[in-house]
Parts: structure tokens; C-alpha cells; sequence
């Protein structure tokens, strides 16, 4: 892929994987108007990379954050570090499943398929992008009926049943090309009477800890694709990872700041409209034989 098609795609996943409008959406459509396959090893790595940088946007930007709350004192610490495990344990539980079951219809029961497969699938993505935005659009209506959720103060703990909810539809948000994450997190958060302060941190963090684990799978599954690679298209994907991997952690930071600033204005169910526009879009690019 050259160099300026990497970072357009880089800024386009650093702003929208940090935006609960879905990243992977975008990057699709747009990687499509370049008449790129994302499924394709060497693209698919520029992915791991820009999920990479996303991931180090997010630890720089809520560090203070977390260093006050979550890691305060050994007591706090565990307490985070349990939730968040057994929240990731729960994503797994729910997600497995479905992309197994995914992978099942993808082949149409008569070969194993991958779920990067969707990668090209817009008409799997335009609902689950619409999906994603009405429950962004609910909560926020939900959220904004219920102002006693963030009236006692903005370092109310999130409780067990809210972090629960979260991991298990964070399970239901990775197997799905356009169904956002933290749209969908969040969204279960605040429709759980979360704070938003605690439920946005928290969100993120788990974000933080499935990325490894994800981009570790990737990586070993484009492992033999690597081996049989030449040297000049390997070090041609390097490039455009390394580029990648600055400007998708850039735009992510400038993403974060623009999230958390609407989402204490209450705006929170702008993003969905959004969502559900740009559904409208993709089921329009799918239709003209995209």
C-alpha cells in the first residue's frame, strides 16, 4: 500500500476507533475508494499497527486518570484489575460463539471461513453500523432523563453489574465490522445509571487490555503468509506501518479529547446520528455493487 494511503487510513482509523462510530466501517469504505483489500496480509498487518497506536493514544491520554482512581492504592488496583479480567472474560464468552457461528455462514457450512472476511461485507456492516447508532441515540436520551446518574460526583465507581454488561457487549461489538465498541460500551455503561466519567475511563481500558491479545491473534495468523512473502513487499508493509502506527495514535489523541469534551455536554447521542447516516451511506455503496 504506498505511504499516503496509509496515513489517510491511519488518521481515519484514529479518529473513528476512538469515536463511537466505528472504526473498522470507516477504514473499509475507505480502503475500498483506494481499491485496497484489507483482508490481504500486508494490509491487514497496517491494521494491527494502527489498532497499536490507538491503543498507546489511549494509555497516554487517560493516564493521570487512571493513576488517581484506578491505581490510588493496592486496594483500587485490584479491584480494577479483577473487573477488567473477568470482563474480558465475559467479551470472550459472547464473542467466541458468534464468530464461530459467523464463520459458519460465512462458508456456508461447507468450509472454514475467517472473520476477516467481513472485512468486504458492506452489507453486514450498514446494520450493524445502524444498530450501533440506536443504541447510541437510546442512551443518550436515557442519560439525559436521568441526570442524578452524574449529579453525586464525577469519581463514582463503577460497579460490578456495569462492568459486567460492558465486557459481555463488548463481546458482541468484535465480531461485527461497524458495530462500535465504545459506542457500545459506553452506551451500556450509561444505560446501566453509570457515571460518565468512570464509564468512558473504563471502556478504554478495556479496549487496552483485549488489543494485545487481538493483535497477537492476527499477527500469528498472518504468520505463514509472512514466510512466503517477498523482500520488497515486506519492507514496503513496514513503511506503511511505521507511518501508520504515528498518525493513527495522533488523530486518536485529538478523537479522545473531542469524545470525552461531548459527552459531558450530554451531546453523547450525536455519534448516533451519525452512525445511522453513515449506514445509509454503505447500504447506498453496497447497492452500486461496491
Amino acid at each position: 500500500m504506498p505511504i499516503y494511503q496509509a496515513i489517510i487510513l491511519a488518521i481515519v482509523q484514529g479518529v473513528t476507533e476512538l469515536l463511537p462510530v466505528s472504526s473498522s466501517a470507516h477504514v473499509i469504505v475507505a480502503a475500498k475508494f483506494f481499491h485496497q483489500d484489507m483482508s490481504d496480509p500486508g494490509n491487514a498487518l497496517l491494521l494491527v499497527m494502527l489498532h497499536t497506536g490507538t491503543m498507546l493514544a489511549v494509555i497516554v491520554y487517560f493516564w493521570r486518570q487512571w493513576k488517581n482512581t484506578f491505581f490510588s492504592s493496592g486496594q483500587a488496583f485490584m479491584r480494577f484489575a479483577i473487573l477488567v479480567f473477568v470482563a474480558c472474560l465475559l467479551t470472550g464468552a459472547v464473542g467466541y460463539p458468534i464468530e464461530l457461528g459467523v464463520a459458519h455462514i460465512l462458508g456456508e457450512g461447507t468450509r472454514k471461513a475467517e472473520i476477516e472476511e467481513l472485512f468486504n461485507k458492506l452489507n453486514w456492516i450498514a446494520p450493524a453500523l445502524a444498530a450501533a447508532g440506536l443504541l447510541i441515540i437510546f442512551a443518550g436520551i436515557y442519560e439525559a432523563r436521568q441526570p442524578e446518574a452524574n449529579a453525586d460526583t464525577k469519581k463514582k465507581e463503577l460497579s460490578w453489574p456495569q462492568a459486567l454488561l460492558m465486557g459481555a457487549v463488548q463481546g458482541l461489538a468484535i465480531p461485527f465490522r461497524g458495530f462500535s465498541r465504545s459506542g457500545s460500551t459506553i452506551s451500556t455503561g450509561l444505560l446501566a445509571r453509570g457515571n460518565r466519567l468512570p464509564v468512558e475511563s473504563f471502556s478504554f481500558a478495556l479496549a487496552v487490555a483485549i488489543t494485545p491479545l487481538a493483535m497477537a491473534r492476527e499477527v500469528f495468523r498472518l504468520h505463514h503468509a509472512w514466510l512466503h512473502a517477498s523482500d520488497e513487499y515486506l519492507g514496503s508493509a513496514i513503511i506503511a506501518c511505521f507511518f501508520g502506527f504515528i498518525f493513527a495514535c495522533t488523530s486518536g489523541l485529538f478523537a479522545l479529547a473531542w469524545l470525552s469534551r461531548w459527552l459531558e455536554q450530554g451531546r453523547w447521542y450525536f455519534f448516533g446520528i451519525y452512525c445511522l447516516v453513515a449506514a445509509a451511506g454503505v447500504e447506498v455503496l453496497y447497492l452500486r455493487g461496491w
